[in-house]
């Protein structure tokens, strides 16, 4: 009886943070991960942590699909079908906030040409320099990001200011 009221309140508790979080982020560009094509992250090769990762493909205006309340773009039919078979599977995580501001309790917009895909999961950083800090502990990082998700609130990521994120690593003398 314990576990299957510890398992329905943790289900609910999870339904409730993931409608909590709020909409896909989507800029000045109308479309979600600023057009580009999320599926295309999934074909490229991933580069090693602390190296620049390649850039995704560019949708197209002329092809795409709606998904959690914005329009996604894709460069072909094949990969808007791709992405139709399963849009969990591509969208990136935290709807298209930063990974990091997410770990460190806010949410600011991801830059979709800062990009890592963790365990088949697709996550975006908001700058060079964050995409460092989150790389330092990246287990670590999503634990906290986890954490935090269903108790910020929905409303629209800051794209005003960028926060002044901070290494936790040891400073070298």
């Amino acid at each position: 009886m314990f576990k299957t009221t510890a398992l329905a309140l943790a289900f609910a508790a999870g339904l409730i943070g993931t409608a909590f979080a709020g909409d896909q982020y989507v800029d000045k560009t109308g479309f979600a991960v600023s057009g580009y094509d999320v599926v295309s992250y999934f074909d490229l090769p991933q580069s090693k942590v602390g190296q620049p990762q390649t850039s995704p493909l560019a949708g197209s205006a002329a092809i795409t699909a709606e998904y959690n309340g914005a329009m996604f773009a894709f460069a072909t039919a094949a990969n808007r079908n791709r992405f139709l078979a399963d849009p969990a599977g591509f969208v990136p995580q935290y709807d298209g906030h930063c990974a990091y501001g997410v770990a460190k309790g806010g949410k600011v917009p991801g830059n979709p040409t800062l990009w890592r895909i963790v365990d088949g999961k697709l996550y975006l950083n908001i700058t060079k320099n964050v995409v460092g800090f989150w790389e330092e502990d990246i287990p670590g990082n999503l634990a906290k990001s986890e954490g935090n998700w269903g108790g910020l609130e929905p409303q629209s990521a800051s794209s005003d200011k960028i926060p002044n994120f901070t290494s936790s690593a040891p400073v070298a003398n």
